[in-house]
């Protein structure tokens, strides 16, 4: 094979001269083979022996700067290279195998520029989408796109907070989003623009650099609009109103020292002040997803595997995958009827379980529940669908929806108790009623915390395939927590979700409440990747989970990516919630194909949980929601 050595130049059909130049440039050897014409003739040479033109004297030099830059970049050399390699290969697409091999051959693309727009999630609640576009090739082209939704995080809905106010989501939603988009547009855009998207770790600093420059902007400027108050208030002179302090002992008159029941009673600890909400702080965490999804798409992998590869360096000969979480009833504050403790009872499969055997185990089980229901040997009001995809029934005791799941699991002969367990999210921060004190566990029944305590150890006696309990109490009531898990701490685990004490990165942490051996981290909407991997690294050997809120499918990759041990995916019905368990199914299949989906090690038996209780040694365990 002949090499080749020439570089074509541009036709000048209307230029002789230049035609004669090209001819004069190249001699044939003795061989036969055309080499580039070894003359040193200089230009000025060239130029006292021909008489040529303007116009051929600045194409003449157009040439040799051509030439010059093609041979300084190695561009003669890579051609003939590749033109070698394909007349072996012999390719039936030529211009394909040479789009393949310069393609490996171009700079790394980077960011050029990200956009934000105002979508709606599952929950038809306002939501931000981010487009990342990046140069590839030279061309500026979309990669993908990535949507989160606002900063209530699927905690509460529109109602009545804890201490009583009433509030709107709704309002507050709109109004960070439309912030988070001026964030995005004005700043986050021009600052990543030049940045490699497989860089994650330096694009998360840069968001978490100017997150926490907006946070101290944001309180000077608090602080300066209370000391304006203050001053105004001084000013007024308003005649004070503290003396009515003595009020309450009015009360206390008709109470001798030996009510102390009564006192401790009321001495109901108040709800915590929640953290406000920086608007416009869903930005960072979307864009942190965005980007984390387009370097996913450059480099050609999954994006679990480019979050692995984000928290582990090393390449992982081995892959777990988390143990999915069926809810498949809920009895809570919105359903028909008069139970309020039930907001979710969850399926806990066993880890050996393949991801395909619990989906089929969760559906026979929910088209079970239904045919035992329509049976009528249940008085329950209609039969409906949460927004997570879970049958939702009316019932008017806790004792009724937990028989109708043990007769569902008796006859189809399922393992409830050793393969399958349950765990009960109580959500009981949403069930204080804050002007008696006490729990409303059901629609007019009330229970103070020591009533509360006996009838969690009369169903998990009764039902002892409960095994886990989420919050069961406010994360203020300390006391509470504490009596619980040294009555029933030995078979069942206390989790805490509300109650966990999310602190973001500018705050102490805070501690949990006593005896809480699993938590509940949440993907906040103000976390990057990086933050989500750093709170679960920080669990050191803890057991993980994660619960998926409103959005993409992406929110499993993370779970893999990131090692968790479990995956609350909501219920079986429903487009959204769906898509995430079939995008789990898909990853266990490619994990398997490709041999390296290994097999978890079981975790401490709920037998020696006392041990790890008495010990102090903290959580064993972590759950992570969106």
């Amino acid at each position: 094979m002949y090499p080749l050595r020439n570089l074509p130049s541009n036709r000048r059909s209307s230029t002789k001269p230049a035609r004669t130049l090209t001819r004069q440039r190249r001699t044939v050897n003795k061989c036969g083979s055309s080499t580039i014409n070894q003359t040193n003739m200089s230009y000025k040479a060239f130029l006292s022996h021909s008489k040529v033109s303007k116009e051929d004297q600045e194409f003449y030099d157009l040439k040799n700067k051509a030439a010059e830059y093609y041979r300084s970049n190695g561009v003669p050399q890579k051609i003939e290279n590749v033109l070698n390699e394909m007349f072996w290969q012999k390719p039936d697409d030529i211009y394909g195998y040479l789009a393949n091999y310069f393609s490996r051959l171009s700079d790394t693309p980077v960011i050029s520029k990200i956009i934000g727009r105002e979508v709606f999630d599952g929950r038809g609640l306002t939501a931000i989408q981010t487009q990342v576009y990046c140069i590839i090739r030279n061309e500026e082209k979309v990669v993908c796109s990535a949507m989160m939704s606002g900063p209530s995080d699927g905690l509460e809905e529109d109602g009545v907070a804890e201490s009583g106010e009433e509030f709107t989501n709704s309002n507050q939603q709109r109004l960070s989003i439309t912030a988070a988009l001026k964030w995005i547009r004005e700043h986050l855009s021009p600052m990543l623009q030049g940045f490699n998207p497989t860089d994650q770790t330096s694009v998360d600093k840069l968001l978490s650099d100017f997150f926490m420059a907006c946070y101290l902007e944001h309180k000077d400027s608090l602080n300066i609009d209370k000391e304006d108050e203050l001053r105004i208030e001084s000013v007024s002179e308003a005649p004070p109103q503290a003396t009515p302090i003595p009020a309450p002992t009015k009360d206390k008159k008709g109470s001798d020292k030996g009510k102390k029941g009564n006192s401790t009673e009321k001495l109901l600890p108040p709800a915590e002040t929640p953290l406000p909400q920086l608007p416009g702080a869903t930005a960072v965490g979307v864009v942190s997803l965005a980007v984390a999804k387009t370097a996913a798409i450059l480099l050609g992998e999954p994006l679990y595997r480019h979050i692995t590869s984000v928290r582990v360096p090393q390449a992982q000969s081995e892959m777990h995958l988390p143990v999915p979480m069926i809810t498949i009833l809920s009895c809570g504050k919105n359903s028909v009827g008069k139970l309020n403790l039930l907001e979710e009872v969850i399926l806990m499969p066993s880890s050996s379980q393949r991801v395909r055997e619990v989906i089929g185990m969760g559906f026979e089980l929910q088209c079970e529940m239904k045919r035992v229901l329509n049976g009528s040997a249940y008085k329950a009001g209609p039969i409906c669908l949460t927004e997570d995809g879970a049958l939702q029934v009316g019932f008017e005791r806790p004792e009724q929806a937990l028989d109708l799941i043990t007769e569902a699991c008796a006859n189809l002969a399922l393992p409830l108790g050793s393969d399958l367990r349950l765990a009960i999210n109580c959500a009981a921060h949403s069930l204080m009623d804050y002007s008696r004190g006490k729990y409303e566990v059901m629609s007019g029944c009330h229970k103070s915390h020591d009533e509360l305590v006996d009838m969690y150890e009369g169903l998990i006696n009764k039902y002892p395939a409960i095994t886990f309990l989420i919050d069961p109490f406010r994360k203020e009531d300390v006391d509470q927590w504490d009596r619980l898990a040294s009555v029933i701490g030995q078979s069942c685990c206390l989790i805490a979700d509300a109650a966990s004490n999310f602190c973001p990165r500018w705050s102490e942490v805070k501690p949990l409440p006593p005896g809480v051996t699993r938590v509940i981290i949440r993907h906040h909407s103000d976390m990057t990747i990086s933050d989500l991997i750093r709170s679960i690294a920080e669990q050191k050997d803890a057991e993980t989970m994660l619960a998926a809120g409103s959005g993409d499918a992406s929110i499993v990759d993370l779970a893999v990516g990131s090692g968790v041990s479990f995956l609350k995916l909501g219920g079986l019905r429903g487009g959204e919630g769906m898509d995430k368990y079939n995008r789990l199914l898909a990853i266990e299949e490619e994990l398997e194909q490709e041999g390296i989906l290994g097999a978890r090690e079981k975790k401490q038996p709920l037998s020696d949980l006392s041990e790890t209780l008495n010990s102090g040694s903290g959580c064993d365990s972590v759950t992570i929601s969106t």
